[in-house]
């Protein structure tokens, strides 16, 4: 199709997962390409007569949250759910993202902010899923594995991306690939929670995994792309068949629109609890979806790891990375380690800090996000236009008081998710960890250029196995195997 000038408006192609666009309403106001070429940092970075007429995008979906005639919109995947139910010969699972439930009342009358977890969850088993779970689960989970990369990563003198937002891996991977290697290889939560779905959840309530469908409710349209990654199917690799991680994800958005379409009266609704197995979270898990969320609940870990102790004061509390500031940035004393970190938000933000170390500029932690306060301010959220900062303070407040509440602060410390390294994983990056847990990137950098995409050999990643001493190379998207020992993960090294 072809497009007209960034100038006036966001291109969107017509194969675009996340978002589209209903062209008889638009008026062409310019508020998405606004968004886009300032915030995100996107639009204005590339040129539609380079890029051979093909639309760049990071698939956030902060164009949808300006967009004054809902010109713009996601992805309906619930209808397409709500068939999978219908279906007796499948199983069902659903798990519910930590930002969801701090603002899905919005759009029954509730307080802006307000915690509404038990209506949600509720909410869910009235539509007939057959289990109810929590990606909390999968954020403690994240955390143990990223925080124990991190700790060995500061050991060896190297500093670590955060790679928990989709959008944010889309933009690296297409404006500075030279970093990929600096980016946690970490999935994301609901990527996480995707593969330990389909292996251990399944062997434990003796499900064939073929039979599961797995469903999750995000703030984020990014979401939709990230599960359709073709490196994403762990599970698959784990059982040798065809087998997705992830099946469909539905926004908060789209889950209210679905239960007003169900003439459900979501505030009469009693509040219920997640199902067990994957149910059970820290607030750690909880505070993911705010800006600097990710860093906190991380150095929470990492602190027990390089001390032996349980995480307090600061680090159990760290203010100096919370707010609605784009770029946050402290100090943090832990054991005999000082480690410099900063919490950044919105992609042209990003771009201020990437080239601040390009310059030299040293940390040793770095979280990004792209949407406005984190997760709390997704593409997938419903729209305040006008009051999005009074909204996304009210979420975050609340996430915060949940995390005070609850007795287990700290990811590690997750009865269920002790549970799990002993019966499945064994240990944080163990090799099992490293296959289901664990993903590479890939350089798209030749999408902003068709000539450049043309002349250029996409370049090859180089690994050392640890065990053997072999250095070989592999295309991006290749699980790295050792051709000598046949090592993986853990005991190869990226150089």
């Amino acid at each position: 199709m072809k497009h007209i000038s960034t100038n006036i408006r966001v291109p969107i192609e017509k194969d675009n997962p996340s978002i589209e666009r209903i062209e008889q309403r638009c008026i062409k106001c310019g508020q998405c390409a606004n968004i886009c070429k300032g915030f995100v940092g996107v639009a204005k970075h590339f040129r539609l007569s380079k890029t051979g007429n093909k639309a760049i995008c990071v698939n956030c979906g902060q164009c949808l949250k300006v967009c004054p005639m809902d010109a713009i919109v996601g992805v309906n995947e619930y209808t397409s759910v709500k068939q999978e139910i219908a279906n007796p010969n499948k199983i069902v699972v659903v798990s519910l993202a930590p930002s969801v439930r701090v603002a899905l009342g919005d759009e029954f009358g509730f307080k802006r902010g307000q915690f509404v977890e038990g209506k949600t969850v509720a909410l869910l088993k009235k539509l007939g899923f057959d289990y109810v779970l929590d990606t909390n689960f999968a954020a403690d989970l994240t955390i143990c594995e990223e925080a124990s990369e991190l700790v060995k990563r500061i050991n060896k003198g190297k500093m670590m991306f955060t790679s928990c937002c989709p959008a944010w891996i889309k933009f690296a991977e297409i404006f500075y690939p030279e970093i990929l290697p600096d980016i946690s290889t970490c999935k994301s939560p609901i990527s996480m929670q995707g593969a330990i779905i389909k292996t251990y959840f399944a062997k434990e309530r003796g499900i064939d995994p073929q039979k599961i469908v797995n469903v999750t409710i995000t703030p984020c349209v990014a979401k939709k792309f990230e599960i359709d990654r073709p490196e994403f199917d762990s599970a698959g690799k784990f059982w040798r068949r065809k087998i997705r991680d992830n099946d469909y994800i539905i926004t908060t958005a789209e889950l209210a629109q679905w239960a007003k379409e169900e003439n459900i009266n979501f505030r009469a609704l009693k509040n219920e609890n997640f199902d067990s197995l994957l149910g059970q979270a820290s607030g750690a898990g909880v505070i993911f979806g705010n800006t600097g969320g990710v860093m906190e609940a991380a150095l929470r870990t990492a602190y027990s790891l390089i001390t032996g102790q349980d995480p307090m004061g600061l680090v159990l509390d760290f203010k100096a990375i919370r707010g609605l500031s784009d770029t946050k940035e402290a100090t943090v004393k832990i054991g005999d380690k000082t480690i410099r970190v900063a919490a950044v938000y919105g992609l042209a933000s990003t771009r201020k800090l990437l080239e601040k170390i390009r310059q030299g500029q040293k940390y040793d932690f770095v979280e990004i996000m792209a949407c406005p306060g984190g997760c709390i301010g997704g593409g997938g959220q419903p729209k305040h236009i006008g009051e999005e900062q009074q909204t996304q303070q009210a979420r975050i407040d609340s996430l915060y008081k949940r995390d005070k509440s609850l007795a287990v602060r700290a990811a590690h410390k997750n009865p269920e998710i002790i549970q799990l390294y002993d019966k499945f994983l064994t240990t944080p990056n163990s090799k099992l960890a490293a296959k289901l847990l664990h993903t590479s990137f890939i350089d798209r950098s030749g999408d902003l250029s068709v000539e450049q995409n043309k002349e250029t050999k996409v370049k090859k990643i180089k690994y050392r196995c640890k065990v053997c001493g072999e250095i070989f190379e592999v295309e991006p998207g290749q699980e790295p195997v050792c051709p000598v020992c046949k090592m993986k993960g853990d005991k190869l090294e990226r150089i």
